[in-house]
């Protein structure tokens, strides 16, 4: 998958100051507590979903191209969406076929 790296910055610039401003409002744990609901407990195993589906997809994606997924992995499991997002950024772009 590849995706200008000017969209991923448009995706992550804001949603990064956005997750920095929630975090100073409610704390780290609070992500998690104020989820004890039926609707956010969905929300939860939506994002736990599809963040396990894309560290599979780094993890394969690095080691095809012979680099290091950990700390891409590591980011995706304290970050969620800004770890796959980081990765997004920084994946080489691919070459042409010849």
């Amino acid at each position: 998958m590849h995706l200008p790296r000017p969209l991923v910055l448009l995706i992550l610039l804001p949603f990064t100051a956005f997750s920095v401003w929630v975090l100073s409002q409610v704390g780290y744990l609070g992500l998690f507590t104020a989820n004890l609901h039926p609707a956010g407990l969905q929300v939860l195993a939506d994002l736990v979903i599809a963040c396990t589906l894309g560290i599979v997809w780094i993890w394969r994606d690095a080691r095809a191209q012979g680099r290091n997924p950990i700390p891409f992995v590591l980011l995706t499991l304290g970050l969620g969406s800004i770890g796959l997002l980081l990765y997004l950024l920084m994946r080489p772009a691919p070459t042409a076929a010849r």
